[in-house]
């Protein structure tokens, strides 16, 4: 692969941009790769491990003459960044971002970018329960998703620079409208998510009577449970405050599930479960299927450490 952009700036320095830096250099991608973070000692970390070429203190200066600038802050810290950043970014600049809602990053970033600057906003669906510089690792995109949702008017060929970045990265890249991105996430990632931490906070509940038999005898189930709940707090927090409408109407669809299941149960209505659980089964060898995990044991994440997590 050869070089696309020659300077890319990462504003954030958590598990993404770190995992990028590491898949930059390994495609040799980008002429020079400068990182900043809010956190002094996050970006001490980053120059100690060598993350970035350079780390900035501010991101006005990380974003000079950079022809990509990736946002890699919670959703909630998008407005701030971009005021901060749009006066220093280069004309013919593309932004973009990876966080896991859509439309209310692009109410809060597009504003503040000034004309001929390209925002093409991006999710990289790969990520683990471990945060900060030291968790990047360049192989965490390989085989991945990332989808991306251009605004209205973006230029084409800008659109396809950064899907074959993002090719060069490891990933299978797609595109697709915003409020499509945010209603299938809600699906796919924030709602299972919700319904982790709700599940690892009554188990919290029983262990509290039961001592510590929750944590001793935890089964596969409960402890993939504990895994997700573990993502990263402020960033979920964001997602599911930015993300609201679709997340709210994934979430009574499950309530009806789960109330058709309780009857089910209830009712001794056994070909009703066997019929539903025959038919969710489907649906995991289908992901096998798809190449997006494996049916080895453990899933295969002591192998691949390609865990779902913060998406």
């Amino acid at each position: 692969m050869s070089m696309i952009y020659n300077k890319v700036a990462l504003i954030g320095l958590g598990l993404i941009a770190g995992s990028m830096a590491h898949a930059m250099r390994r495609a040799g991608l980008a002429g020079e790769i400068v990182g900043t973070a809010r956190s002094a000692e996050t970006r001490k970390i980053a120059v100690e491990i060598g993350l970035c070429d350079r780390v900035t203190e501010t991101a006005a200066q990380a974003v000079k003459e950079a022809d990509l600038v990736v946002l890699c802050v919670p959703v909630g810290a998008m407005a701030s960044v971009a005021a901060e950043i749009g006066p220093h970014l280069a004309p013919g600049a593309t932004v973009t971002d990876v966080g896991s809602v859509k439309q209310d990053v692009i109410a809060q970033v597009a504003p503040h970018l000034p004309t001929g600057v390209h925002f093409i906003p991006g999710h990289p669906l790969a990520g683990t329960e471990h945060s900060g510089p030291h968790a990047g690792f360049a192989e965490l995109f390989d085989n991945r998703y990332t989808l991306l949702t251009p605004v209205p008017g973006t230029e084409p060929e800008a659109t396809s620079r950064l899907g074959r970045f993002w090719e060069g990265c490891g990933a299978n890249v797609e595109e697709m409208p915003p409020d499509h991105h945010d209603l299938v996430l809600a699906v796919t990632s924030h709602t299972p998510h919700l319904i982790a931490y709700t599940m690892v906070g009554v188990a919290d509940d029983l262990r509290r009577v039961t001592d510590s038999e929750v944590i001793k005898y935890s089964a596969a189930g409960f402890r993939d449970f504990t895994r997700i709940a573990a993502s990263d707090p402020t960033m979920w927090r964001d997602v599911f405050l930015s993300n609201k409408q679709a997340t709210l109407e994934i979430l009574g669809r499950f309530t009806e599930e789960l109330f058709a299941l309780q009857r089910a149960i209830r009712t001794g209505d056994g070909d009703h479960l066997h019929d539903y659980f025959t038919r969710t089964r489907g649906i995991r060898r289908g992901i096998i299927e798809a190449g997006q995990d494996t049916d080895a044991p453990d899933f295969g994440r002591g192998a691949s450490r390609q865990e779902d997590g913060p998406e």
